[in-house]
């Protein structure tokens, strides 16, 4: 059995004795995606279900904390931001190699190209909106109101995560990359202004992690949720919106160098617009900073992908060619600040 395949026999065994109506015998395939948490399609005789783990082997610290994406969505399915249901959380890491837990499958359409390339101009600008919508709605939530008063520290968030992401881009480095090393020196004197706004943010807030209704234009959960903390609003906002700045087959699919006006996409300022009129409150001076932060951050979850493909564990089959981006990705970031 390799090492990402499930003892399924072992796992419908704990889960029949354990989550309240599961019925075995199951089989769980692996999604494509999902390149730090190993994500499976579960089928089973009670129904089909969703299963997250951490990855096999030696981890870098605090990293794929599956336990936070299960608070996370527990949490915030009654405050009105669109999450799978959260069904149950395994730490015995006996069971199937390592901790794991399972929520409800949500049937609709993951948009793995954001150029969105099977609808016309006015679903796509319909479908941008909507995306607006529900990051307004995730950064409107209180977080003590949804429990989650300590799932981060309030305040610095961009100082604090820029720490804790150098420290993971050096634990997971391979070879000196000259644009990170450029960021490195630069951003921790030009980072945005704290203005006190903490929020329950993603972290990857980006289209393939969401999970579009049949039913059109509306978002029926959004996925991934191991980078979710409090944080600064900013940050989710333009993470996602770094995805037009981005080439078409980078680490995760851009929008740059095409047409968006013509295909009905939005700007970078229509999508801010977009966002401030749906109820998000957010100041956008030190945007070209909070762009800079991201392609950093983006270039260093690549390396650490690419560690992880070297040592043999990395939970994609395009882990190898995810890691050889990480000087690009940089180099996007570095051009903002030259």
């Amino acid at each position: 059995m390799s090492g990402l395949a499930l003892d399924e026999a072992a796992l419908a065994s704990y889960l029949e004795a354990n989550l309240e109506g599961f019925r075995g015998p199951l089989k769980a395939t692996k999604f494509k995606g999902g390149q730090s948490n190993p994500t499976y399609l579960v089928e089973a005789a009670s129904g089909d279900y969703v299963l997250r783990r951490k990855p096999p082997g030696v981890l870098l610290a605090s990293a794929h904390a599956v336990d936070r994406e299960f608070r996370a969505i527990s949490a915030l399915a009654g405050q009105g931001v669109p999450v799978a249901r959260a069904l149950h959380l395994c730490r015995d890491e006996s069971v199937i190699g390592s901790m794991f837990y399972l929520m409800s499958r949500v049937v609709g359409t993951i948009q793995w190209d954001p150029a969105l390339p099977t609808l016309d101009a006015a679903q796509r600008t319909a479908h941008y909106g909507e995306i607006m919508r529900v990051l307004a709605r995730l950064h409107a939530v209180d977080p003590a109101a949804a429990g989650l008063a300590d799932f981060g520290k309030p305040g610095n968030y961009f100082a604090r995560s820029l720490a804790r992401w150098i420290e993971q881009y050096r634990a997971a480095e391979t070879e000196r990359v000259e644009p990170m090393e450029e960021l490195i020196a630069w951003l921790p004197t030009h980072l945005p202004p704290d203005d006190g706004r903490v929020s329950v943010v993603h972290g990857d807030y980006r289209i393939d992690n969401l999970v579009f209704a049949p039913d059109g234009a509306r978002i029926a959960a959004i996925l991934d949720w191991e980078l979710a903390t409090l944080g600064h609003p900013l940050a989710d906002l333009s993470y996602f919106c770094m995805t037009l700045r981005l080439p078409r087959n980078l680490i995760i699919a851009g929008l740059a160098g095409i047409d968006r006006a013509a295909l009905g996409i939005p700007d970078e300022g229509a999508l801010v617009d977009a966002y401030l009129a749906a109820g998000g409150v957010v100041r956008t001076d030190g945007w070209d900073a909070s762009l800079a932060f991201n392609f950093f951050r983006l270039a260093a979850i690549a390396q650490g992908v690419k560690k992880r493909a070297l040592q043999g564990n990395a939970s994609s089959e395009q882990a190898t060619a995810v890691g050889a981006a990480v000087g690009q990705v940089a180099g996007l970031g570095a051009a903002l600040i030259h």
